[in-house]
């Protein structure tokens, strides 16, 4: 699936709002007690109505089977029976020591929030989870099943992110765990592929960890470990049949140490995926569509621009999401451009920084920020 001709479509990176009633038997279903199957597959079916109602053309089920999009691979791989830390996971995705007060104020929020189940890899990595899958895909397809779609896409995590979230205490070395990840996980990807959607790779890795890795030869010698293992992973899925998500964590935060997208985007692009689906609206990545003028978007890629804060409770205004849609189409091509959104409103299970009413309000304002700059792009008949 590639961008429409005529107009720009409108999609989003995976994760929505978990309802106040249903985020119990989520939580129940992770800790491993026995919950109502069917409850499931009925969120995902009025989570895509209420993207049908918001305007939003490419859907998915809003990730409503799992606790977060990195941790559900626990109950969907062998060898996780480890521990994990928060701290650790942290260190490697935030740098905030020249802001003591601010890493207070995280504490804070994170203690706030439902507990995350973390594990580490403790034995061989095998993949256990056909039915899960298989019971997402199906909830999904008759979610979406008579509901007016540009196309439909599942979420799976990317190698490289499960090595973040669960750390590696078995393998020799990480490129060891890598690989074995890959061919894990592998299973995964090609299910969603062949049952006819969109598969969508979350790769924050290829962008966040950059404060733990120590220096950028390091981080960028860890991010071509983490494509090619994700590349070989894809090797029997299409480029246009698949796109990835790279995000620089989800949180409202300082930000003085993100890796620049200048700096990773050559690494970046040899992922297999067609769709690039990137930060462009935070205060601290919105002025990257210019590494665009610079660096030639290849032959059969896309860019889906997030033109919709995560982290902020502001509703933007069609304008200023048409503006953005604008920049970028004028770089890249008015056909190689999708509205999305910086991050998930739902990342892990409780954590609504954005309330909501709010998300939903400002999937309408994409929607109609998407329809000016397609008409200021192909004209008023768009």
């Amino acid at each position: 699936m590639r961008p429409g001709a005529g107009r720009i479509l409108t999609t989003h990176s995976g994760s929505l709002p978990r309802p106040k009633g249903f985020l119990p038997l989520l939580l129940a279903r992770d800790a491993g007690q026995p919950v109502d199957d069917g409850q499931f597959s009925a969120e995902a079916g009025e989570t895509v109505q209420r993207q049908a109602d918001a305007g939003v053309d490419v859907l998915n089920d809003g990730e409503m089977s799992k606790p977060s999009y990195a941790t559900y691979i626990k109950d969907r791989l062998t060898g996780f029976g480890g521990e994990g830390s928060m701290d650790e996971l942290m260190a490697s995705v935030l740098a905030v020591e020249e802001f003591p007060d601010f890493a207070q104020k995280m504490a804070q929020l994170m203690g706030a929030m439902p507990p995350m189940k973390l594990v580490s890899c403790d034995g061989p990595v095998a993949y256990v989870g056909q039915s899960a899958v298989q019971s997402d895909i199906e909830d999904l397809k008759a979610a979406t099943h008579g509901v007016a779609s540009a196309g439909v896409f599942m979420s799976a995590a990317s190698p490289g992110v499960i090595a973040v979230f669960s750390p590696n205490r078995y393998y020799r070395s990480q490129e060891e765990y890598l690989g074995a990840l890959a061919g894990a996980m592998r299973e995964e990807y090609e299910a969603i592929h062949k049952a006819g959607l969109v598969l969508q790779l979350d790769c924050p890795d290829l962008a966040m960890t950059a404060p733990g890795a120590g220096s950028l030869e390091n981080f960028r010698a860890q991010m071509e470990l983490s494509v090619e293992a994700l590349n070989h992973a894809l090797a029997n899925i299409p480029a246009e049949g698949m796109r990835i998500h790279v995000c620089w964590g989800n949180a409202e935060m300082p930000r003085t140490t993100d890796v620049e997208l200048k700096d990773i985007i050559d690494i970046i692009l040899k992922a297999k995926p067609a769709g690039l689906m990137l930060m462009a609206s935070n205060g601290r990545h919105a002025h990257e569509w210019k590494v665009f003028r610079d660096v030639k978007l290849p032959d059969g890629k896309y860019v889906i621009p997030g033109v919709l804060d995560s982290t902020t409770n502001i509703v933007e205004h069609p304008e200023v999401v048409a503006d953005r849609l604008i920049r970028y189409a004028e770089v890249v091509g008015r056909e190689n451009v999708m509205a999305g959104t910086d991050c998930g409103f739902g990342t892990a299970a409780g954590m609504d920084v954005v309330v909501p009413t709010v998300t939903w309000a400002k999937f309408r304002s994409q929607a109609e920020g998407a329809k000016i700059a397609s008409e200021y792009l192909w004209g008023s008949a768009a």
